[in-house]
């Protein structure tokens, strides 16, 4: 009888981050320039570094708990450990809206951006083009896109480092402020507390993918010791480049009233700082970095419908079934493909505002098991520890509730029906809690990467 395949441990650091980075996709920054300047007026940059604050201090409460729990599960396994196996579920059912919606935010950011190059060519058939080539990747050629996901990173980065140095040089050249160093983007006294702290949670989502370096503690060297510094370097990594970005954005182009589309608005800044040289290098990285982290996300989501019907938590017949030509959850797939085309009528900010619900409730969460696992189970509470397993992780549970409910009315109450369903579907799995509810298990899980895939 033949061994069951295994995951393989033979990521670095570096692998590390880079995956991290390319779940995140940097270039979204540009994504939502338009919207959050819009709604605050300036001081993008300012928002961008509360939201960094509040990453980081998640980050750190996700570090400490890899180091007591590295499994591929992530914020599900550390609560169902570290609180309570019944919330535990819930927040596994909660995070699951971020897997099953990313593809279409990243058909939907393509069709934005895609539309506004191409105008004659309408956002749905771009949409539709996308989820289509996504879909059938994940379907039969996972592993050519896993290895394109590091290129993608590199690619994005340059584009990156080349509007900062074109922004640059057009601020010397007059352009704009006229002013390479300026105070203005940071504090204004136009712009109200309120208005600053309420476009947070939109800005949230672009740190999102940090969170899910966790998930390859299977596979990571030392995972005790790498994953804490890349949970952490990630969302400090992607933070400076957004606030980077959106200072010189602000800087170079401070007339925000001449946006022809708030959600397009990047077109309009790029086309000023870089001709069409810019835009087509922009829209070029938006395509594959879309594709990279549409794929990333889809196949993630794939992964994990596939690990709840193999353990029956959904039906196995069809979220437990492997096509048994291509080796992939191929019903999964189809499925996330489907929610995924709901991008055609939605905007931005709403289709954001679904992801961040159940990021910010399993953060949430997440924050609250360093205080269960550490400070009452493991009653570490002198000295330092109180400020290492209270105080912290406590600082970052209330921040992050807080933007949990300062979401669109459109995240609350998709997210306050997708609890409702969980938690009765929960009641259903454990015979209203008289039994313990199943528990997923993520450990040679992927129907897809087997040891020879790895090497």
């Amino acid at each position: 009888m033949n061994a069951s395949p295994t995951l393989k441990r033979s990521l670095t650091l570096k692998h590390v981050i880079l995956f991290g980075l390319s779940f995140m996709a940097p270039v979204t920054v540009f994504a939502t320039y338009g919207v959050a300047i819009e709604k605050t007026n300036g001081m993008i940059p300012t928002a961008y570094a509360i939201a960094l604050f509040v990453m980081l201090l998640t980050a750190y409460s996700y570090g400490k708990l890899v180091q007591e729990y590295p499994t591929a599960g992530s914020s599900y396994t550390f609560t169902q450990k570290a609180i309570n196996p019944h919330i535990g579920f819930l927040v596994g059912w909660a995070i699951l809206l971020d897997y099953l919606f990313s593809p279409m935010i990243s058909a939907l950011l393509v069709g934005v951006f895609a539309s506004s190059y191409f105008p004659a060519i309408p956002m749905p058939v771009w949409i539709v083009l996308f989820i289509t080539v996504v879909t059938v990747v994940n379907i039969i050629g996972i592993k050519f896109a896993a290895n394109f996901n590091t290129y993608m990173v590199i690619f994005q980065i340059l584009f990156i480092v080349l509007f900062c140095l074109l922004s640059a040089k057009g601020l010397m050249e007059g352009k704009g402020t006229g002013e390479l160093f300026s105070m203005l983007p940071f504090f204004s006294p136009d712009v109200q507390l309120s208005a600053l702290l309420g476009v947070v949670p939109l800005l949230c989502f672009t740190f999102l993918g940090f969170d899910a370096v966790a998930t390859l503690s299977e596979e990571t060297n030392q995972p005790k010791t790498t994953l804490p510094k890349a949970i952490f370097l990630v969302p400090l990594i992607g933070g400076v480049l957004y606030i980077l970005v959106t200072y010189l954005t602000q800087t170079v182009f401070p007339n925000i009233a001449s946006f022809k589309d708030p959600e397009s608005a990047a077109m309009d800044i790029l086309f000023y700082v870089g001709g069409n040289f810019l835009t087509t290098f922009f829209l070029a990285v938006t395509l594959t970095a879309g594709f990279a982290s549409a794929v990333a996300s889809g196949g993630s989501a794939a992964r994990i419908l596939y690990a709840m019907g193999r353990e029956h938590i959904l039906p196995n017949k069809i979220f437990g079934y492997i096509s048994p030509r291509f080796h992939t959850p191929v019903y999964n797939i189809l499925i996330i493909s489907a929610i995924a085309l709901s991008s055609m009528f939605l905007d931005i900010v709403t289709a954001t505002s679904f992801i961040n619900f159940g990021a910010l409730f399993a953060f949430v969460f997440v924050n609250l098991s360093v205080i269960a696992h550490y400070f009452i189970r493991k009653k570490k509470r002198s000295g330092r520890y109180v400020i290492a397993y209270l105080m912290i992780p406590l600082v970052g549970a209330l921040i992050t509730f807080l933007f949990l409910i300062k979401l669109d009315v459109h995240s609350l109450i998709l997210g306050g029906s997708w609890l409702t369903l969980g938690f009765i579907y929960l009641l259903y799995l454990t015979k209203l809690f008289t039994q313990r509810p199943p528990e997923m298990d993520f450990e040679d899980s992927d129907p897809i990467l087997s040891e020879s895939d790895a090497s």
